[in-house]
């Protein structure tokens, strides 16, 4: 069995050089996981905290379904709590503090264990140039695959 992937953070690659990807968890609720299995995720303007030696993901929104018990219903853009090994978070803020990186998630995926797991990234921002650089070289990529394809 391989991973499902639920969403994926196109925009991150737009805006961000991504130097080191992990895989952590998320603690979420019971609700929340029913919402995730039907893709009712979106991670397109979310970012990642270190707040007293904690992660927390903020801004992901998880479209709660209609069969939620109605006294039930959580905040669907609350911060969520990232599980990771403290060696990786102390590492992590040292850089994101010296080196003015950022942590972005990339992707939300159900892994072989059938648990919800969140890619993270440690990125540097892109400049205006950067960004069309690597949309340049992205079209040359394509046009070069579609010459091959046709010989």
């Amino acid at each position: 069995m391989s991973i499902k992937i639920v969403a994926r953070n196109k925009k991150a690659f737009h805006e961000y050089e991504i130097l080191e990807k992990l895989e952590a968890g998320i603690e979420l609720l019971g609700s929340e996981v029913k919402s995730l299995r039907m893709g009712r995720v979106n991670l397109k303007d979310s970012y990642v905290r270190i707040i007293k030696g904690e992660a927390w993901v903020f801004g992901m929104h998880i479209t709660l379904l209609q069969s939620t018990n109605p006294h039930y219903k959580p905040d669907e853009k609350r911060p969520r709590k990232l599980l990771l090994h403290r060696k990786q978070i102390d590492k992590w803020l040292g850089k994101v503090k010296q080196e003015g990186l950022t942590i972005v998630p990339l992707m939300l995926y159900f892994n072989e264990r059938n648990r919800a797991k969140l890619q993270i990234a440690l990125a540097k921002g892109k400049t205006a140039h950067d960004k069309r650089e690597t949309l340049k070289k992205k079209m040359a990529d394509r046009e070069a695959r579609a010459a091959m394809k046709n010989y």
